[in-house]
């Protein structure tokens, strides 16, 4: 195959290829690197000249071979990046996006100040003129893009990339690289040139944004990701002080009741009728209940939040009965299953003190698994004036939040596994209905 001659209006295609490698070895460096550096290396370098020598032989290719060109060009920067890091494919998309751009700029921007040089400044056209050209703004453009890139190093190590994410970078990526080649594409739009130093400048800018908006929805990400791990480590520091605090009062309970079942089993021996000794066991019995507390529904979260709600309920006079398969919730995180009975128990709480007379403060909570579906009830009697919008409850009372929030992020959670939450109002009873698909396998 014949290679174009060079034509100033359009860059070399080989220069890409040599920005594109450079630009991956540099996210390649600010992720987890493969153990085997040998192995990868070999690897990077061999995709690195295919890169070359096909963008080479495909300089000023025909327009409508122009996008499966550049799928190719991505897909190589792309398994350069697989070669290299050791992270989730996902991740590995969202950095060859970045990495791609930035090639591009660097590239674009070399080529722009080249022909500058050329035809404003009156320089010759030599090839020292285009080393030196190159040498300076590649070096300034990666040596910036990876100083702004260090500090977040080790968070991208941690960074968990979602679909969405992924697909929300990838459509980014691709509307800037759209934009930045418009007027090689497609001449005649309102958006293209014909002037070669306003397609310099258009693809440049566009690059030059690209960059600004993909660094700053990694910022984004990161600061995030930060942010909702710190939330996460501060729920299991709260979850374990809660537990602790439901251990200290059970143990005060104990302490208590072994000093009081002393005078009890004295009283018992006294010289008292049968009557009294049969009431007064019965007493004892309805006492001893609270110790039921401590749940054992085969999975340790749920034993401690139900322990720690059956104390509160204790307290507060409310007679909560549960029927709960712990193992039923172990295929969700921790944090989900605090969020999920942490709220549906502290709203159903929150209520029922409310109700007078006492002995109408009762709660029924279930968690089962059945045909596939994890499957949360709770049932709470109320009282107020408590309405439906949306789906969701509301009060015209002061308390304007009353099962708002929890309901919400109840909601979420049930949805994000593709699970719903359905509430409801029956003669004085909330009723609260979760399904949650269990994965298979």
């Amino acid at each position: 195959m014949k290679i174009a001659p060079l034509d100033l209006a359009n860059t070399p295609g080989i220069y890409y290829a040599l920005t594109y490698g450079i630009s991956a070895l540099i996210f390649i460096f600010l992720n987890k690197r493969r153990k085997n550096t040998f192995r990868w290396t070999l690897q990077f370098l061999a995709l690195w000249i295919f890169l070359m020598v096909f963008m080479l032989f495909t300089y000023r290719i025909r327009v409508e071979l122009f996008l499966p060109s550049v799928v190719l060009e991505s897909s190589v920067v792309f398994l350069m990046i697989v070669t290299g890091c050791d992270m989730p494919m996902k991740n590995c998309v969202y950095f060859t996006v970045q990495a791609f751009i930035s090639g591009e700029f660097a590239a674009s921007l070399e080529w722009q100040m080249f022909y500058f040089l050329l035809t404003s400044v009156g320089l010759p056209l030599r090839m020292s003129l285009n080393i030196i050209t190159l040498l300076i703004v590649h070096g300034t453009v990666f040596t910036i893009i990876w100083f702004l890139q260090k500090p977040y190093r080790e968070g991208n190590r941690l960074l968990d990339i979602t679909a969405k994410e992924m697909i929300t970078v990838l459509f980014t990526g691709t509307a800037i690289y759209a934009l930045s080649n418009i007027s090689y594409a497609l001449k005649n739009t309102p958006f293209s040139s014909s002037f070669v130093s306003e397609i310099f400048t258009i693809r440049t800018l566009a690059d030059l944004g690209g960059i600004a908006i993909l660094f700053g929805y990694h910022m984004t990400l990161q600061e995030t990701q930060v942010r909702r791990e710190m939330e996460n480590l501060q729920n299991v520091l709260d979850m374990q002080y809660k537990q602790y605090r439901v251990s200290e009062q059970t143990i005060d309970l104990v302490n208590r009741k072994y000093h009081d079942l002393k005078h009890q089993i004295a009283y018992l021996k006294s010289d008292i009728t049968e009557k009294q000794k049969l009431d007064f066991l019965n007493e004892m019995e309805a006492e001893v209940r609270q110790y039921e507390a401590q749940n054992q529904t085969g999975n340790h979260v749920v034993d401690t939040i139900l322990t720690e709600k059956y104390l509160q309920c204790q307290k507060l006079n409310i007679q909560m009965t549960a029927v709960v398969d712990g193992k039923a919730m172990e295929f969700l995180p921790v944090m989900e299953i605090c969020s999920l009975l942490g709220n549906a128990l502290d709203n159903a709480i929150e209520a029922v003190q409310k109700v007078v007379p006492e002995q109408e403060r009762l709660i029924r909570f279930s968690v089962d698994k059945t045909k596939g579906f994890l499957r949360m009830r709770v049932e709470n009697r109320y009282m107020g004036d408590l309405k439906m919008r949306d789906g969701n409850p509301f009060t015209t009372k002061q308390n304007k939040e009353y099962h708002g929030f929890g309901v919400k992020s109840m909601k979420t959670i049930a949805e994000k596994h593709d699970g719903s939450l359905h509430v409801d109002l029956k003669d004085g009873w909330f009723l609260l209905n979760i399904l949650i698909p269990v994965p298979v396998g």
